[in-house]
């Protein structure tokens, strides 16, 4: 009975975060409407981070954080919510929101360079071979992506330079959360912080390139919002964490190998992507390559 508890502790937590984060790259496509890119991720970050605070406030979590915490939330909010989310809302401009998960699903080897660059953290050879296979996937996707764009294929080439782009901003991001500072920390408050400091600066950003804010009311759009700023962030985040806890970090990254093909078949059904057999080749390849990378991190 308790080990039956114990599974479903790890075992519903992790298909929420799979579930959840799978879904939220098409709905970042409905996002790409009247409203400006940078404001949608305004209002995303905003409504994330007041969730995140009440949430600290549930658990009693203090959300005072000294003069360098708040200096290392605002980094933090930076490379995080401000200069990802807004590589990432432009690339599906250009690529469809598969494939651009699919890019993502590839944090984890940003991550092993700069953790090496920064911490000297060792990368093995199982790990350099199982990326190899990964990014030899991906990179057939997106010939398939530059063959399936008679019209302009130079957008599918900036499509992949903003995905490139959000995908080192992430890593930057997920790096800081190694540093000692970070560790002494409470995360939810800096969470918190980092979303309402990032929505701040995403609000200046928009309003320099974009103007005045603009919205959209319409139901989508605006259930939208909620759900990548709700479900997508301030539910996952703690999610994550504990399954960080309980199982390890590099269990708990096996649900980035889930993800991209989750989102793979919602691209299909609703964006009408259309497979060939170098696409199904190339998602086959990065999974497996993913699988292998992982497996290596674990050892």
């Amino acid at each position: 009975m308790e080990g039956s508890r114990e599974r479903g502790g790890v075992i519903l937590p992790f298909l929420l975060v799979t579930i959840i984060w799978s879904s939220t790259w098409i709905v970042i496509r409905d996002q790409l409407s009247a409203v400006p890119p940078s404001w949608s991720v305004c209002y995303r970050f905003l409504v994330a981070g007041v969730g995140m605070a009440l949430l600290a406030a549930a658990r009693r979590v203090p959300l005072r954080l000294p003069p360098e915490g708040i200096a290392f939330a605002a980094l933090l909010g930076l490379a995080q919510f401000v200069l990802n989310f807004n590589f990432v809302y432009r690339a599906e401009h250009y690529l469809t929101s598969g494939v651009v998960a699919t890019v993502y699903a590839m944090l984890l080897i940003p991550n092993s360079i700069l953790a090496w660059i920064a911490f000297r953290q060792p990368v093995s050879r199982a790990f350099m071979a199982g990326s190899a296979v990964a990014i030899a996937g991906i990179a057939l996707l997106l010939v398939k992506e530059y063959r399936a764009a008679a019209i302009a294929p130079e957008a599918v080439l900036l499509g992949v330079a903003l995905s490139i782009a959000g995908l080192f901003s992430a890593s930057a991001a997920n790096i800081m959360q190694g540093m000692r500072i970070a560790r002494r920390l409470p995360m939810i408050a800096v969470l918190s912080w980092a979303m309402l400091i990032g929505a701040a600066m995403d609000a200046a950003y928009a309003w320099i390139t974009a103007g005045p804010p603009v919205m959209e009311w319409r139901a989508r759009y605006v259930m939208g919002i909620a759900w990548l700023g709700i479900a997508g962030s301030v539910v996952t985040f703690p999610l994550y964490f504990q399954l960080i806890q309980r199982i390890g970090a590099a269990r708990a990254a096996y649900s980035s190998v889930l993800i991209p093909v989750i989102a793979m078949l919602i691209s299909t059904a609703v964006e009408g992507y259309r497979w060939t057999a170098l696409s199904v080749t190339g998602a086959m390849l990065a999974v497996i390559g993913m699988a292998v990378a992982l497996r290596a991190k674990e050892a």
